[in-house]
């Protein structure tokens, strides 16, 4: 790793790599240690608080709404910001890692939005980290458009998705880049270099810098981001209330915080998302202790089940009360060139969209744009020529938090076929992950972080309570490890192998595997001397 200073008290340890010196300005470095030093105490104060909720409900402590909070539930006049250009119609929002051709290949695809994902699609390597920044800046100046030593070209056309960026959660730093001698919040180095770059581009070309934001727990966090919003805003000279960001319910505390979420961030709200895939993962994790939080085999948890139901039900009361657009979930399939298994999965994401739209949805995720045309067709049909259905403020909806908790309804032992199929899936896709690629096609999904830690969770709860056994796992680890060198010889097995032992079969359970494994294995592998 090299070390290079460009302004007081910061530097750069990752290895410089083409066009690097384009994002990594002493302007734009001086930018980030401004929001440094303003935030760090604060998002140290709140990894703090995490830790102590997370062993109060542990301990037993019951979660529900909050009293405290109950007049900003009460209150009916209080609205968010009417949505900002580019974001009236969000009916089809596609998603993927910020790289190059994703990027042509999304803003092309017919989805109104592409969300640029620096989080769980993402492997964070420095090249990754700062190649994405790169992207973005070439995509805003219309420079991107490039041919493959294949021949193959890409090359944006003119009816082009809305811009969103999701940063890395508050729990990750970005090991290499200090400041005083510390990393830096892994969130301010990727908000914080779009905006200094790109946010006035953006407002010149006639849309702004748009958010998403990711593993929120609670009001204070979304507090956080405001108040990160505005010093931005502040310090470039841009606007108060330019800033738009749609915050993910992916954490089962938030679903008890929708409104006040929006609350704190309703000068700069552009709505919630139904973060679903993270969502099951943080219900695991939070009571994964519990003998009756046990969820059967992931594939067997679907959007029907009642607690999911009250889940998104209450997602989208919330959001349209308020005045905001509610955002449905993921819709991981990839597409086939086996025709039969092809409409098979597709047939699935339309039920899935179905429910989604007739529910009261704005609109929702794709990961493949070869989805964008069945989303489209389903949402074409609910809203017609609207750009949105927030009228439809679902009055009749109420959800109660044993609702939101009813995961015992559908709990059911764990199969072996689900056993097998969760610790093939997380070992190849730690493996890809250590290698660079953060959104993964497995088995005919499309797997990033959060599909990951849900196998990864699943095991270890099903191991503490007996549901299978360790030699078993053990057993099938090797397996998996054998497949998998068997099928790619450069595959990172005992790395790989590694992480999912740490992960899974740990007395312990980590809350992420990402900060452990960003750590030991790609900081690691990047200061490493390259021999011949």
């Amino acid at each position: 790793m090299s070390s290079t200073s460009l302004t007081a008290g910061v530097r750069v340890l990752g290895t410089p790599g083409e066009r690097h010196e384009v994002i990594l300005t002493p302007a734009a470095l001086d930018f980030i240690a401004r929001l440094d030093a303003a935030f760090a105490g604060r998002r140290a104060e709140i990894l703090k608080e995490r830790r102590r909720r997370s062993a109060h409900l542990a301990s037993g402590t019951p979660l529900d709404f909050s009293r405290a909070t109950s007049a900003v539930r009460a209150d009916a006049d209080w609205r968010v910001a009417p949505p900002a250009p580019g974001l009236t119609d969000r009916r089809v929002e596609i998603t993927g890692p910020p790289e190059r051709r994703m990027a042509v290949n999304a803003l092309n695809s017919g989805a109104e939005v592409w969300m640029a994902d620096f989080e769980d699609a993402t492997a964070p390597t420095w090249s990754n980290v700062i190649g994405g920044q790169l992207t973005l800046l070439d995509v805003v100046e219309r420079r991107i458009d490039f041919t493959t030593p294949e021949g193959k070209e890409y090359r944006l056309g003119t009816d082009l998705a809305t811009i969103m960026v999701r940063p890395r959660g508050w729990h990750l730093l970005e090991e290499h880049l200090e400041i005083d001698g510390r990393p830096v919040a892994a969130s301010l180095v990727d908000f914080g270099l779009y905006f200094f770059h790109c946010a006035r581009r953006q407002i010149d070309a006639g849309y702004g810098p748009y958010f998403y934001l990711p593993k929120l727990e609670n009001r204070y966090e979304a507090r956080l981001w405001n108040d990160v919003f505005v010093l931005a805003q502040e310090l470039l000279g841009i606007p108060r209330g330019t800033v738009r960001a749609t915050v993910l319910i992916e954490t089962i505390t938030a679903a008890f915080e929708m409104e006040e979420i929006l609350h704190e961030l309703r000068e700069h709200s552009a709505g919630l998302n139904a973060g679903r895939w993270d969502y099951l993962f943080s219900l695991i994790k939070t009571f994964g202790h519990r003998t009756d939080f046990q969820l059967p085999d992931r594939a067997a948890v679907t959007m029907t089940a009642p607690f999911m139901r009250a889940y998104t039900e209450l997602l989208v009361r919330t959001c349209h009360k308020r005045g905001a657009h509610a955002i449905g979930g993921m819709a991981a399939h990839v597409p086939s060139k086996d025709p039969a298994a092809n409409e098979a999965a597709l047939a699935k994401v339309r039920l899935d969209k179905e429910r989604e739209a007739e529910d009261g949805f704005d609109g929702s995720w794709v990961a493949h744009p070869g989805l964008v045309p069945v989303c489209r067709e389903v949402f074409d049909g609910v809203l017609g020529r609207r750009p949105n259905q927030v009228e439809r403020t679902r009055e009749d909806v109420e959800v109660t938090a044993a609702e939101l908790l009813s995961v015992r309804r559908i709990a059911a032992p764990p199969t072996p076929e689900g056993i097998r199929s969760n610790v093939a899936v997380a070992l190849r896709y730690f493996d890809a992950w250590l290698r660079g690629s953060g959104a993964v096609a497995l088995y005919g999904l499309m797997e990033d972080a959060a599909t990951a830690e849900i196998a990864r969770v699943q095991i270890w709860q099903w191991l503490r309570h007996e549901r299978v056994d360790r030699a078993t796992l053990l057993d099938l680890l090797d397996s998996e490890c054998a497949a998998l060198e068997a099928e790619d010889p450069e595959a990172l097995v005992l790395d790989a192998r590694e992480v999912f032992v740490d992960g899974a079969l740990s007395g312990r359970l980590p809350a992420f595997f990402t900060p452990e494994a960003y750590t030991r294995h790609l900081v690691r592998r990047a200061a490493a001397p390259v021999t011949a």
